[in-house]
């Protein structure tokens, strides 16, 4: 977890505290690179967006801003069309479109040339606490929630290394779920299952993660679109299958979410209403309300981790 920039100050916590302090702390810090590398893609997850619109002349213009995976299947889906055009971007871009009206927006398994591709250990894949790599092809990193998403329904290509990281063995790619039993899948699901979406396009979703030893069968298996298919791997909701074959939803505070959900009731003074919670709880907030007051007791590794990590604040 050291870097040059870090790694003068975790030696010093080595050189300073019990090896028991210093299991603790790095516990910690690996904690807090999930929650920021989580921070970071929830914040490029909220800025995404496309801008389309007329120019004075009558062009188009187009800006926009995307996720660091979604930027890469747009790269690759444009590299296959520029190449069987021959031409620059733009004209790329119009045959992205032409083949997507034509072919429906959802045709299928993808094309094995132009793929986006992640590394991913299969310790990480199993498990998102545990150390290791998930990164995009040329290197960038992705949360281990956002590889689980991706394998949930992909090709996969099963590397072994030694333990100095030589290749040994590559497995032959397969199909996560094969073209049968997506066919199955789409045909019972009929859409998103998410409640309340319903959203006809969507991605098979392994209830209990093949990396987790879950089986790829239909009943542990749920059509879920784009943006549900995050949320419960990125955003802490919860899916599973009830003894009556139903799925039953939770949210990330493990409340059940209902197939229809309520829309909520928002107050017409949220500011007045929250400062009434805080009076009636006898809670007075200040400036310095959350500030630590460690002065050499027990080892606080949050403080600790606050201090240290470059990016805890």
């Amino acid at each position: 977890m050291a870097t040059p920039e870090t790694e003068e100050r975790l030696l010093a916590v080595g050189r300073a505290g019990t090896a028991a302090h210093v299991e603790r702390i790095v516990r910690g810090w690996r904690r807090m690179d999930r929650k920021a590398e989580a921070r970071e893609a929830d914040r490029q997850h909220a800025g995404r967006a496309l801008h389309v619109y007329p120019d004075e002349d009558g062009s188009v213009r187009i800006r926009g801003r995307l996720a660091p995976e979604v930027g890469a299947l747009l790269m690759q889906a444009l590299a296959a069309a520029r190449e069987a055009l021959y031409q620059q971007q733009a004209d790329a871009l119009a045959l992205l479109a032409e083949s997507a009206l034509h072919h429906g927006i959802d045709p299928g398994a993808p094309g094995e040339r132009y793929q986006v591709v992640v590394h991913v250990d299969a310790a990480v894949l199993a498990d998102p606490d545990q150390a290791g790599q998930s990164v995009l092809e040329d290197g960038l990193r992705v949360p281990a929630g956002t590889s689980q998403r991706l394998a949930c329904d992909a090709s996969r290509v099963v590397m072994r290394h030694d333990a100095a990281g030589r290749l040994l063995e590559v497995g032959a790619r397969t199909r996560t779920i094969p073209p049968a039993l997506r066919r199955a899948l789409h045909h019972r699901d009929r859409g998103c299952r998410f409640p309340g979406c319903g959203l006809r396009f969507g991605q098979g979703h392994h209830i209990r993660h093949w990396a987790q030893g879950g089986p790829t069968t239909l009943s542990n298996l749920a059509l879920l679109c784009r943006r549900h298919h995050r949320a419960v791997h990125e955003e802490g909701y919860q899916v599973d299958r009830q003894p009556d074959g139903e799925l039953g939803f939770r949210r990330p505070d493990g409340r059940v979410l209902p197939e229809v959900p309520r829309p909520p009731t928002v107050p017409c003074d949220p500011v007045m209403v929250l400062r009434a919670w805080h009076d009636a709880e006898g809670l007075i907030l200040h400036a310095r309300t959350a500030t630590p007051d460690w002065l050499g007791e027990r080892l606080n590794v949050g403080w600790a981790i606050d201090v240290l990590h470059p990016l805890a604040r």
